[in-house]
């Protein structure tokens, strides 16, 4: 079975994004993650984000700037930007097939909370791996879309960093 793992930073207040949609709250603390990410993305086979996302990522490279597979679910037209990025807008459930068919053993999934909820209700998430950030934005968007699928966890690991931001790993707990 493919691991989806649901990585993503977050405000100590739950939200993922500032109400204007911006991330630029993160850039203090990009230098306390970066060898976590590194970690990380040597951890996991392919990337998987949705549309918006993936937009506001082309002018950093997009997603072949991850150097891995990256799937961007979508249902409106848009252009791949390189050989390694699929545009598809099959269900969670398919492309998780598509991968487990490919060899893929670790996926990571981040940005777009209505793709993680639908990734969260067909029970595909395996892993948090939830970067805490020391800010309280006061509102944007949430980390998880509420009500949302009840799901037991187990702590895998918690690493504080000296800029204040913690690195907690949970593992889904089946039952």
């Amino acid at each position: 079975m493919v691991e989806i793992v649901y990585g993503v930073a977050a405000s100590l207040d739950g939200f993922i994004a500032s109400p204007d949609g911006k991330l630029d709250w993160l850039a203090p603390f990009a230098a306390a993650g970066s060898d976590h990410f590194a970690e990380f993305m040597n951890s996991v086979d392919a990337v998987l984000v949705g549309s918006r996302t993936y937009e506001e990522m082309l002018p950093m490279g997009g997603g072949k700037s991850f150097g891995k597979p990256c799937y961007v679910f979508s249902s409106r037209k848009i252009v791949s930007d390189g050989p390694t990025v699929t545009i598809t807008n099959s269900s969670p459930e398919e492309v998780v097939a598509d991968l487990e068919r490919s060899g893929v053993r670790r996926a990571w999934h981040f940005g777009g909370t209505k793709l993680f909820t639908s990734f969260r209700d067909a029970g595909l998430i395996t892993e948090y791996s939830l970067g805490i950030i020391p800010v309280i934005l006061g509102g944007g968007k949430p980390l998880f879309e509420s009500p949302g699928a009840a799901a037991k966890l187990s702590l895998l690991e918690a690493k504080p960093h000296p800029s204040g931001a913690l690195m907690v790993r949970y593992r889904v707990v089946a039952g």
